[in-house]
């Protein structure tokens, strides 16, 4: 990503999603982007947080987190991240 992008484009942040993040969100280039995942436990054995994003009408931002849940009869979610990750 180009900082020369973002200034172009009058750009804050750039948002994103649909990538496996461990703790729900993660920052990225000096903060001028984020990834956000909604999927808590993804696949029901990564043990990942979720989150969503809200963003105000100050560009002022709210994250809910989401833990994990447990697989149906698993007292605790798994902590690994699936190889295909890596």
């Amino acid at each position: 990503m180009s900082e020369k992008f973002i200034h172009k484009n009058n750009l804050k942040t750039i948002c994103r999603a649909h990538q496996l993040v461990m703790e729900g969100y993660s920052y990225a280039h000096k903060k001028k982007c984020v990834t956000v995942f909604s999927a808590p436990n993804y696949c029901y054995r990564c043990g990942n947080q979720a989150a969503a994003l809200e963003v105000s009408d100050s560009l002022e931002y709210y994250y809910q987190k989401y833990d994990p849940s447990p697989k149906e009869k698993e007292t605790e979610p798994t902590k690994r991240v699936p190889e295909y990750f890596l």
